[in-house]
């Protein structure tokens, strides 16, 4: 199977080299998608309203505890591409690239009846202040009928990053999200549609990415090739999919449930504060995708080596991953701090709000590394086809942990401070990359000792 010009052999060669050429495009992918999205809350912020503003921040958690499932998925569909391109195997990478895109437009429709019949009832739950509440209902739903092109695009992407290709799905970002900050200064500023405005336009960015990975598939010779008369779904790809991505997709939801309690932890200091932390999570989202760019190269390289019986180099992957993420990790912390009321500002001109951001700031940036080295080794797991182990963890390490600190700790009067929320996140990336990384090596032992496993 001759490697394409978009395409990376990732079992030989040097890993230093080979994951930089691999990450930095994912990262500025991630990065530009995240400039995209900042875009709608610079908009929105400036010229709908504080209100408007909290709204849109205040569904974040909500949509990735609703999406990360799926999304799950397609890192199963992501390990199961990378091992079947490092074997060589182009029939049962056909049958993948199949299977994968089928099922995204299925998880697609699902969510779109989740969100958009029970949009209201979460917002309520999570205690979001009456007057924000009515404008979430509105960019909530209009955002979720959006969605199934959004699982076509993250699992397309997988395919590609999977197959050493980081490019392309960069290059449609960049099509997709200047139609997005077009369509947002258009329908927000000239229309004064306000949060509407802010949905529609992302979800036609979403729309025109989506087409645009599924067009470069359809295009595509050899076994990576989609043919569209030919979508169906195979059982036995389907349960390797799952095996991997079900257990990664729970483990999301569970990050994501903690992160929703915490949100109606935040919600209740009020919209001042639920302003201030919608846009310091912003600012820290562009931290988080440079070292999460290294989580995601580990899955895709150590799954194509475990596929050419390379399994002498996952060490290696694991190591400069892990170094790369440090770096980027407190790099990039330490300019969003140094920088953050001047970030803040183009968030929200109120000196309450940039207040509000800088406490979160102080808290998260200065240990955000911790969860790039978090996730950096659950990603070495998941490309050894390991799953079920990292979501137990997590579940324990992060979902448990969290909600005790704010079910107990937070309930102490000396405790009932907005830090006490965000110091939550620091203490459960420390206990539970020192967990993973204690899962890694014992699961390293037992590969080395029993030979070959791929799923466990």
């Amino acid at each position: 199977m001759k490697t394409k010009r978009y395409e990376m052999d990732m079992c030989s060669g040097s890993v230093l080299k080979k994951m930089l050429a691999f990450s930095i495009p994912l990262m500025f992918s991630s990065i530009l998608q995240l400039l995209f999205n900042a875009a709608d809350i610079v908009v929105v912020g400036n010229f709908a309203g504080d209100n408007s503003l909290a709204a849109v921040g205040s569904t974040s958690s909500l949509i990735n505890l609703l999406t990360n499932l799926f999304i799950g998925l397609s890192i199963g569909a992501n390990v199961l591409t990378a091992r079947f391109y490092g074997a060589k195997q182009e029939k049962d990478l056909k049958e993948t690239v199949h299977t994968a895109i089928k099922l995204s437009i299925i998880s697609g429709i699902i969510l779109t009846i989740i969100g958009v019949v029970f949009a209201p009832i979460v917002l309520k739950w999570m205690k979001t202040p009456a007057e924000v509440r009515e404008l979430a209902v509105v960019y909530l739903r209009i955002y979720f009928i959006g969605m199934t092109a959004v699982m076509v695009y993250n699992f397309g992407a997988a395919i590609l990053r999977a197959m050493g290709d980081t490019k392309r799905p960069l290059y449609y970002l960049i099509v997709s999200g200047i139609v997005n900050v077009v369509l947002n200064l258009f329908l927000v500023i000239v229309v004064e549609l306000g949060v509407a405005g802010v949905a529609i336009a992302t979800a036609v960015s979403q729309c025109i990415s989506a087409f645009l990975v599924i067009r470069c598939l359809v295009k595509e010779s050899g076994p990576s090739h989609l043919d569209l008369k030919e979508l169906k779904i195979k059982k036995e790809k389907l349960i390797k999919i799952v095996q991997i991505g079900l257990p990664a997709g729970f483990q999301g939801m569970l990050f994501s449930f903690a992160n929703v309690f915490i949100q109606s932890t935040v919600n209740s200091f009020g919209p001042t504060i639920i302003a201030g932390n919608s846009a310091a999570l912003n600012i820290e989202g562009f931290v988080y995708t440079g070292m999460n760019a290294f989580h995601q190269s580990t899955i895709s390289f150590t799954g194509q080596n475990m596929g050419a019986g390379r399994k002498d180099r996952i060490n290696k992957i694991l190591v400069t991953a892990l170094c790369c993420a440090t770096a980027v990790g407190i790099l990039l912390g330490g300019l969003a701090l140094i920088f953050g009321e001047q970030l803040l500002g183009l968030y929200s001109k109120s000196p309450e709000v940039i207040e509000a951001g800088m406490v979160r700031l102080g808290v998260i940036c200065k240990t955000y590394a911790l969860c790039g080295l978090m996730d950096v080794t659950v990603g070495s797991l998941r490309g050894m086809g390991y799953s079920i182990m990292p979501m137990i963890v997590s579940l324990v390490g992060v979902c448990a942990l969290r909600l005790a600190i704010i079910a107990v700790l937070f309930q102490m009067e000396k405790f009932h401070i907005i830090e006490t929320v965000y110091y939550a996140y620091p203490i459960s990336w420390g206990v539970t990359f020192v967990a993973h990384l204690s899962c890694y090596i014992a699961v390293r032992y037992k590969m080395n000792k029993d030979g070959e496993k791929y799923y466990g």
